[in-house]
């Protein structure tokens, strides 16, 4: 029997998990990390946090696995996505802290390109709307703030990757400084048309283009990790950003299919072909994967805060001690109320990308309590995945693809949030028996490209379904309460 060792990097822990050749996940080991604010609307991580859990839940896995290092054919990587790391190329060490995909700390930057004329080209080149969220900016700010550091990256002597880029360049023991053409697309500065980095962009952010990675296939050869991390040298095979590892662990490989993963954010994707469909509803363009150097494009809608907004009611409000806690509240919770959050955090993304919004509550009553604020928590995640569908319809209309989200991530596990989640949006919610399928989709493209697992038709084939959820919910009732939903969203807005 020969393993597959996935990597998944995510926001708020590290997870290493081993699939064996029938797919199945055998071990898991997580750890979390702490996150930094030093700023209203920043968010940073310490690289070494990144590398720490990373190098111990991998090791963590293949100690409980009961297994040697040489029964692992391959890793593969997937990662949160456009989380900004600089490092030396000589040391190794990290000029500043990781700023996040959260981090809104450029904004005014933003603000100023768009004045400047600069989104229509942005978004022709990379897909992407001028925003906080992605890489590039924040790759200038920390060019920017950090003394010495633009001389240093222009001597050649700093390199740039998103978080997949920093794994491999510390796995490989500096040898690889490379990244895969999903994670590529979401820095800002990668054409999407023509595969290579955008050098009018990075002329126009003043980023240096020696410091940005080489850009390879999803499933590709990206070096081998040092022997002495695990015993022996291990081949890395297969790179995505989560959201992509999710559509690919999701069997998402015929246009018109949809997937939505909830995990801190949410990301709904829409599988696009080979065809580059530009949003007129502000959503996003981006690669779903990148084959033989053949992309396949994606629509995706991002949404900043879905897990996450569990997490403040238990480390914010601390009125749940654990996840698992809020179905119970919400299903105690009372109807009548109508409780709205918006939870606005750290902005609002599509189709509203509005850097500048804070979250906001609708609705309390002196009866609102625990219970209200759960259901409110969770009924935000359906509301959100709402708009992004009805933009992704608007903009897909007439191509046809199935009626039917694909859901995963740990919140997609609450049977009451799923359900009100096929209400609201009056469609098929299917979630998988395997929830994981960040980890797997990029296990498939490592043991893929290694010959462990199967090709393409047949890994689709073996995609199974634990549950579906149908709409319960009135047509009127649904309606009456998405336009809440909506005046909600403007009152934040306009705040």
């Amino acid at each position: 029997m020969k393993y597959v060792l996935a990597i998944d990097q995510g926001t708020t822990s590290t997870r290493a998990i081993l699939f064996d050749e029938g797919l199945s996940p055998t071990a898991t080991a997580q750890e979390e990390f702490p996150q930094h604010f030093p700023h209203s609307g920043w968010v940073e991580h310490d690289p070494s946090d990144l590398w720490a859990t990373t190098a111990g839940t991998c090791r963590a896995v293949i100690e409980r696995a009961g297994i040697d290092a040489g029964d692992i054919a391959s890793i593969g990587i997937t990662n949160q996505r456009e989380t900004t790391v600089v490092w030396d190329r000589e040391t190794g060490k990290p000029i500043y802290n990781a700023i996040v995909w959260q981090d809104r700390r450029t904004s005014a930057y933003c603000e100023e390109l768009r004045d400047a004329g600069h989104a229509d080209m942005v978004a022709e080149r990379t897909g992407l709307l001028l925003d906080p969220y992605f890489s590039g900016t924040k790759l200038k700010w920390i060019l920017d703030t950090v003394e010495g550091a633009r001389a240093k990256a222009q001597d050649g002597k700093l390199l740039f990757g998103t978080v997949d880029s920093y794994i491999i360049w510390r796995l490989t023991g500096g040898k690889v400084h490379a990244t895969d053409a999903t994670n590529a697309a979401r820095t800002m500065l990668y054409d999407i048309r023509e595969g290579e980095w955008s050098t009018e962009i990075c002329e126009l952010m003043d980023i240096p283009m020696q410091m940005l990675p080489q850009v390879k296939n999803s499933a590709d050869d990206f070096g081998e990790c040092r022997a002495d991390l695990f015993g022996r040298p291990i081949p890395i095979n297969g790179v995505a950003g989560d959201q992509q590892a999710a559509t690919i662990g999701q069997a998402c490989f015929e246009p018109g299919m949809l997937k939505s993963t909830y995990g801190t954010g949410c990301f709904a994707l829409l599988n696009t072909g080979d065809t580059i469909v530009r949003s007129s509803n502000r959503l996003l363009t981006t690669i779903a994967y990148q084959l033989d150097g053949k992309p396949t494009y994606a629509l995706e809608g991002s949404i900043f805060i879905a897990g996450a907004v569990v997490q403040w009611l238990r480390d914010g409000l601390k009125i749940i001690r654990e996840a698992s806690e809020t179905q119970p509240l919400a299903e105690a919770s009372d109807p009548e109320q109508g409780v709205i959050l918006v939870p606005a955090f750290t902005g609002l993304g599509a189709p509203y990308w509005n850097a500048q919004s804070r979250g906001a509550i609708f609705g309390l009553t002196r009866n609102s309590g625990p219970e209200e604020m759960a259901r409110a928590a969770l009924e935000s995640v359906g509301y959100q995945t709402r708009d992004l569908l009805d933009a992704m319809r608007a903009d897909w209309q007439g191509q046809g693809g199935e009626a039917v989200l694909r859901v995963d991530g740990g919140m997609s596990a609450s049977d009451w949030a799923m359900q009100f989640l096929a209400d609201i949006i009056g469609a098929q919610v299917d979630r998988p028996k395997v929830l994981e399928t960040t980890a797997l989709g990029v296990a498939w493209l490592a043991g893929m490209q290694t010959g462990v697992m199967p090709a393409q038709a047949e890994f689709a084939k073996t995609w199974a379904l634990e549950r579906s959820f149908e709409p319960q919910m009135s047509a009127d009732t649904r309606a009456a309460k998405y336009t809440d939903w909506q005046r909600a969203v403007q009152a934040t807005l306009s705040y």
